[in-house]
């Protein structure tokens, strides 16, 4: 498969986004940025930005005339029409002749059959099928991307752990080995895909920088903040899993009540694929951490 050097970013501002857009300049590829009407973001000079109507299957394939691969850090927050979304981004690329299509993944293991079959991974399965459907008329290929939960991110707003409150869910005693990435690793390993054409040709990739436990993060945790006030709630993924399953039987079921419960039980539940064994790491660039460099970043996230 020949290189690739032209590259779109459907994303770009979230909070994967911009990592992923600095992984894609850093490893020199010429990164055209897919915006809204309604934004007002700028992007570093060697950034084009191109304003599309998301809605517009026409307007999406327009703007990817001459595009190599695509990169969707689009969110899926619940409502259908991130769905919708998405695919319609992939029938774009099609049209468009696309080489590499990575979809808004970069994640929990979507891939693993037990995390695949929770609601909240609906719309990202609809995507790697219609991903998989196009590989097989042998035209676009594609890269499914697995990073665990954003190492860095997750401490900093409470969702691995709270270290401005000092306290931290330990899902059934926080035991569970599970793996995890800080957002600029990420955006490396989106690169190195991209450099790694034939060797990521149709397939998940999996990288992490950690493979730690809950109960080691919560013994940073109180090194970095002082161990004084720390909680440590032990809870049941199995019950917070039947509290989600039943809200989604409601009438009007919230997502605050399961959509998170589904993401962390992919995380720290059992047999969900939490914990990747078969690392991409060496292919794709990404250096593992170690206990001491794991606990240097914790330090500098309780100072943030």
């Amino acid at each position: 498969m020949s290189s690739i050097t032209k590259v779109a970013l459907a994303g770009a501002t979230g909070n994967l986004g911009p990592a992923i857009l600095d992984g894609l300049l850093n490893a020199g590829f010429k990164v055209t940025v897919l915006t809204r009407s309604s934004s007002t973001h700028s992007f570093p000079p060697s950034v084009t930005a191109i304003s599309v109507d998301y809605n517009s299957l026409d307007s999406l394939t327009n703007a990817l005339k001459g595009i190599e691969a695509v990169v969707s850090a689009l969110p899926y927050t619940g409502n259908p029409a991130d769905v919708t979304t998405n695919l319609r981004l992939v029938e774009a690329a099609a049209k468009a002749h696309v080489k590499r299509f990575i979809p808004s993944e970069f994640g929990s293991d979507t891939l693993n059959e037990k995390a695949r079959t929770l609601p909240v991974f609906a719309g990202k399965v609809a995507v790697q099928d219609a991903l998989k459907k196009e590989a097989a008329t042998g035209g676009m290929t594609y890269t499914v991307v697995c990073t665990g939960p954003f190492l860095d991110w997750g401490i900093m707003v409470g969702f691995i752990m709270n270290l401005k409150g000092k306290s931290i869910s330990l899902w059934d005693g926080g035991d569970r080995v599970f793996s995890a990435t800080s957002l600029q690793a990420i955006g490396k390993a989106t690169a190195g895909v991209l450099k790694q054409l034939e060797q990521t040709k149709n397939r998940a990739v999996y990288v992490h920088e950690t493979a730690t436990t809950l109960k080691k993060l919560a013994t940073m945790g109180k090194h970095a903040t002082g161990a004084d006030g720390w909680q440590e709630n032990v809870v049941s993924m199995d019950e917070q899993l039947e509290m989600a399953w039943a809200e989604l039987k409601k009438d009007q079921p919230n997502p605050d009540n399961f959509a998170y419960n589904f993401i962390k039980a992919s995380i720290w539940g059992e047999g969900f694929g939490g914990h990747f064994e078969r690392l991409d790491n060496k292919l794709l660039g990404i250096k593992e951490m170690g206990d001491a460099e794991l606990q240097d970043l914790v330090n500098s996230l309780a100072t943030k």
